[in-house]
């Protein structure tokens, strides 16, 4: 069955400013729940039955939210991820994307966290479930905290080991605001200190600066016209992730 984009019997569609959603499931079931569920939490949500088709509305289009389904005809979550993520030029390359899947295990939703998915989601799931993704779409970065604790101390194990990582972490962020200007002269370089930063933060819970890291990184790699977009949030996130650990360290 081939579900056409956005077609709801009700009559009701998203207004303009409503959040932009895109199911992508070859389940006719999943897909048309999922569908209107969301347009019930007032999302415009249109649909697609597999990832080719994902990919090309993905890149014509603005969505805010892509709900993947891991096991689609064509390409899974992770690949229709992965190739809107490497074309700058898609409009929904940096949106917020979840994949979806009955069968889910640890290892596999780790590596689909690892893979740029801001959450998994388990099939069937419920109106609370896409509650909580719509929470995480409306938040954008501002969803991950400054500083994580419990993340933190789940990757270290001791409070006084996070403690002192977040010291070295202070140190490390001051460096680089200040070399920051000089950095963008040899992108290559900036992306370099990104990818260490990235590892820095994931063992001290600075769970927004991450996500930043991660956007400009991607962005450098790609070499495009238009890959220092994300410096003015990165540059902010930075900032703010400076003042959080201030406040820590004084408290």
């Amino acid at each position: 069955m081939q579900n056409q984009p956005s077609s709801d019997p009700s009559g009701h569609r998203g207004g303009s400013d409503a959040v932009r959603a895109l199911v992508a499931d070859d389940d006719p079931s999943s897909r048309l729940f999922l569908v209107e569920a969301l347009r019930s939490l007032g999302l415009d949500a249109q649909a697609c039955h597999d990832g080719p088709s994902a990919i090309a509305m993905a890149r014509q289009q603005a969505f805010d939210l892509l709900l993947l389904d891991c096991r689609m005809p064509g390409a899974g979550a992770e690949e229709v991820l992965s190739t809107l993520r490497r074309d700058p030029q898609a409009r929904s390359t940096d949106c917020t994307a979840v994949a979806t899947s009955a069968e889910m295990g640890l290892t596999e939703r780790q590596r689909l966290l690892s893979a740029e998915f801001s959450e998994v989601l388990q099939k069937p799931c419920n109106l609370a479930d896409l509650r909580r993704i719509l929470a995480l779409v409306q938040a954008g970065a501002n969803a991950a905290p400054l500083l994580d604790d419990a993340q933190a101390l789940a990757t270290m194990g001791d409070a006084d080991v996070v403690k002192a990582m977040r010291t070295l972490l202070r140190a490390e962020l001051a460096a680089l605001y200040q070399d920051l200007d000089e950095l963008l002269e040899d992108t290559t370089v900036l992306a370099e200190r990104l990818h260490r930063l990235r590892s820095s933060c994931g063992f001290c819970g600075a769970a927004a600066l991450g996500v930043q890291a991660t956007v400009l990184q991607r962005h450098l790699k790609l070499r495009h016209s238009g890959s220092l977009a994300p410096l003015s949030r990165f540059r902010r996130s930075l900032l703010a992730t400076l003042e959080a650990l201030d406040r820590e360290a004084e408290s």
